[in-house]
C-alpha cells in the first residue's frame, strides 16, 4: 500500500475514511473536507535493506540515546519522551553510512498497524533528522507477518538518495531467525520547524 500524507494527521479528532472505488483499491482520509492522507495499491520493486544482528541494533541504539535535539520528541515511534508501554520507543543508531538500526522487542504480538508503525521513523533517521527535521510524505509500504511476543527484532533503515528537501529511505523489519516481516519505501520532506506546525 503506498500512503501519502497530504497535512499532519489531527490528534484527539474524528476523521472520515472514504473508498474512492469499487474495489477497495483506493481511499482517503478527511479531516471536516480537508484531505489528510490518501492510499493506493502499491509496489516495491528493490530489495530490501539487509539486516544486522540484534546485538549491533543494541549498541546502535546507544548511540541514539546519546544524540540530542529530537525533532519530535513525543513521537509515537521514536519519542524519547514517551513513557514504557506508551509508544515503540524504537532508538534507531547508525551501524554504517546513511543505514541505521534499531532493536524491538515487542512485549507482547502486535497487530499488523504496529508493525507498519515500527517502518516508519528509521527511514527519516538514515538523514540524522535531529539536525535537519524532516517528515514523512509518502510509505509504500508491505507487512508479511507480525512478530512473537518477546521476539528479538531488528528495524533497518537506509538513506537512498536525496533531492533538495526531498528524501528517498528505505525501512525492513527482520524477526530473530532473520525472517523479513515488513518492508517499506519512503519519501521525506525535509520541514522548517518554526512553520511546520502551522
Amino acid at each position: 500500500v503506498t500512503v501519502t500524507l497530504r497535512r499532519p494527521p489531527p490528534l484527539d479528532a474524528e476523521l472520515t475514511v472514504t473508498v474512492e472505488d469499487e474495489r477497495g483499491h483506493s481511499a482517503r482520509l478527511w479531516d471536516g473536507e480537508r484531505l489528510v492522507a490518501e492510499a493506493l495499491a502499491g509496489a516495491i520493486v528493490v530489495p530490501p535493506v539487509a539486516p544486522v544482528p540484534f546485538e549491533r541494533a543494541q549498541e546502535a541504539a546507544e548511540k541514539y540515546r546519546a544524540a540530542e535535539n529530537h525533532p519530535f520528541p513525543g513521537c509515537f515511534v521514536c519519542g524519547p519522551e514517551r513513557e514504557t508501554g506508551d509508544g515503540l520507543r524504537l532508538e534507531p543508531g547508525p551501524v554504517a553510512d546513511g543505514t541505521v538500526a534499531a532493536p524491538w522487542v515487542p512485549e507482547q504480538v502486535p497487530e499488523r498497524e504496529l508493525v507498519w508503525a515500527a517502518l516508519d521513523c528509521p527511514g527519516g533517521w538514515s538523514f540524522d533528522v535531529a539536525g535537519r527535521p524532516a517528515v514523512l510524505g509518502t510509505m509504500t509500504g508491505q507487512v508479511m507477518d507480525v512478530p512473537e511476543a518477546g521476539e528479538q527484532c531488528v528495524v533497518m533503515g537506509l538513506a537512498r538518495s536525496r533531492e533538495g528537501r526531498k528524501m528517498h529511505a528505505a525501512t525492513a523489519l527482520y524477526g530473530a531467525d532473520g525472517r523479513l516481516l515488513g518492508r517499506a519505501e519512503q519519501i521525506w520532506i525535509e520541514i522548517d520547524p518554526e512553520t511546520f506546525g502551522r
